[in-house]
């Protein structure tokens, strides 16, 4: 049976990203109520909410998925209801452990919980069958001994007439004795013919079929098996749902489910059809657009909160507010402001947002999050005595680092060991006429008795002064020479960071 793994199992990643959403939450909003308050100002409803996330465990959790996910939490959390999580494994053949887990913790990396634990819809056949014999009981449903030739060639018939294909009823109203003795049926519902269902959505309006358009579908197939739509509509229907909130390429389908809900007599669900998310071209959202798996934007150096508020802004809005906390986000969120028209997804401004929340980040979280990156690329792991100077460093590296992995890269300075490898850039700095004013710069900053951001700065444009030269003259030298690259922190800050006795070290090596 496929069942999630344990946050341990998941493959070796920085241990902040996969198992602390709570704690970079509370690092970024220390003032704001709990994320999982339900308590709001807005009107409640008059019955309990209870929503539902129903991924496929054949891949990863996409951007789409995640989105979807957040706005049934949301609505949930707002309503004072319930979100539920339901794992649609039917499919045994494409369905993985891998991706059951890379789901999982997805949902929690972006700190979603669910309030019971998650159903998984293949231990649920037997229920589901029931329901479909239910129905030919009650003679909203039949046998079906149509063979695969048979509905084969009626399809190609169809195909060849340019008629719509669909299921044609040939055996909606034989007698099942019919059948040869002993033959293999699928179970079908015997949908309406005449008139159309209209869907009062949420989110879409009013939207109408003709049900001469529904064909008499599946739901029990010959082997004894529950297709897709039957089991979807008995899982909503037992595990008390009163919201479908799902993308709109469900909309579809939701014509077939009512006429099943409608056929056992149980009560209807509000639907709200949500549109897709679409690349910035306009384009439906592929891997060129950064349709990857949220893990992957984990990896990227992402962080939660800041996915969380993008993903929210995709398609949702509240005023002109841009920056929305998860407590606001619970107070706010409400499905009139879902649009009718496709978002579109776009990385950069994900990573802008993103470089918000870095800044807004608490030190010590950041600090954990970028040190497995820091030990990965030196190969060595960071001493007490490091991790406590990264702390230092970090309100000066955060500022400019829109990511994990930059902030990681940018502080790579640091720790390096003398003498520096220079980039090939940084050593096209260091010529003849370079190293003779690091020699000068050295001379002076070694006078100095107090090493400050003050004394550091007022010594190198004296010297800039005296030679006639602007400060960036000497301090792209210097920067090759102390961090040996071409991009670092301001060049003040590079020589506090280090302090006086590395920095005149690290100037001395390269004159």
């Amino acid at each position: 049976m496929l069942r999630a793994a344990p946050i341990e199992r998941f493959p070796a990643l920085p241990e902040a990203f996969v198992s602390t959403p709570s704690r970079i939450f509370d690092a970024y909003h220390r003032k704001e109520a709990s994320v999982n308050s339900k308590e709001t100002d807005q009107p409640k409803q008059t019955s309990p909410v209870v929503t539902r996330f129903a991924p496929s465990p054949t891949g990863f959790l996409h951007i789409g998925g995640a989105r979807t996910a957040m706005f049934n939490w949301l609505f949930a959390r707002h309503h004072g209801g319930k979100a539920l999580l339901r794992i649609e494994d039917t499919d045994k053949a494409r369905s993985t452990q891998e991706a059951i887990d890379a789901i999982i913790h997805g949902l929690d990396w972006l700190g979603l919980d669910w309030d019971d634990e998650p159903i998984f819809q293949s231990e649920r056949a037997a229920r589901h069958a029931e329901v479909a014999h239910e129905l030919l009981a009650s003679g909203n449903a039949y046998k079906c001994f149509a063979t695969s030739e048979e509905l084969a060639a009626m399809r190609e018939k169809q195909k060849a007439e340019k008629k719509p294909m669909r299921y044609d009823g040939r055996w909606r109203d034989r007698d099942p004795s019919e059948a040869p003795e002993g033959a293999p049926y699928a179970i079908r519902l015997k949908t309406e013919r005449a008139g159309k269902t209209t869907i009062d959505d949420a989110v879409q309006g009013e939207v109408s079929v003709q049900n001469s358009e529904i064909d008499d579908f599946i739901m029990l197939r010959s082997d004894g098996t529950p297709t897709y739509m039957l089991a979807v509509v008995v899982d909503d229907h037992d595990m008390g749902v009163t919201h479908l909130i799902r993308g709109d390429d469900h909309l579809n389908n939701a014509f077939r489910q009512l006429a099943m809900i409608r056929a056992m007599g149980w009560e209807e669900p509000v639907y709200a059809h949500i549109p897709l998310i679409h690349g910035n071209d306009g384009a439906k959202l592929s891997k060129r657009h950064g349709a990857l798996g949220v893990e992957a934007y984990r990896d990227m150096g992402i962080l939660p909160d800041a996915m969380f508020n993008y993903l929210l802004r995709l398609g949702w809005g509240h005023g002109d507010d841009e920056i929305i906390s998860r407590a606001q986000a619970v107070e706010w969120f409400d499905i009139s402001g879902v649009g009718k028209s496709p978002s579109r997804f776009d990385t950069k401004k994900l990573q802008n947002l993103n470089g918000h929340y870095m800044r807004e980040a608490a030190d010590d979280i950041l600090v954990d999050l970028s040190v497995p990156w820091i030990e990965k690329n030196l190969d060595a792991p960071l001493t007490p005595s490091d991790r406590q100077l990264l702390r230092q460093a970090m309100p000066v590296l955060k500022s400019r680092a829109k990511n994990i992995i930059l902030l990681a890269d940018s502080s790579l300075f640091l720790f390096k060991k003398r003498p520096l490898d220079l980039d090939e850039r940084a050593a096209s700095l260091l010529g003849p006429e370079a190293r003779t004013m690091l020699h000068s710069i050295h001379g002076a900053l070694n006078d100095l008795e107090d090493w400050t951001l003050e004394t550091t700065e007022e010594t190198l444009k004296a010297i800039a002064e005296s030679a006639e030269l602007g400060l960036g003259k000497l301090a792209q030298p210097m920067r090759a020479a102390l961090t040996g690259s071409t991009s670092s922190p301001g060049i003040f800050d590079v020589l506090i960071l280090l302090g006086k006795e590395e920095s005149l070290d690290r100037l001395a090596d390269q004159i």
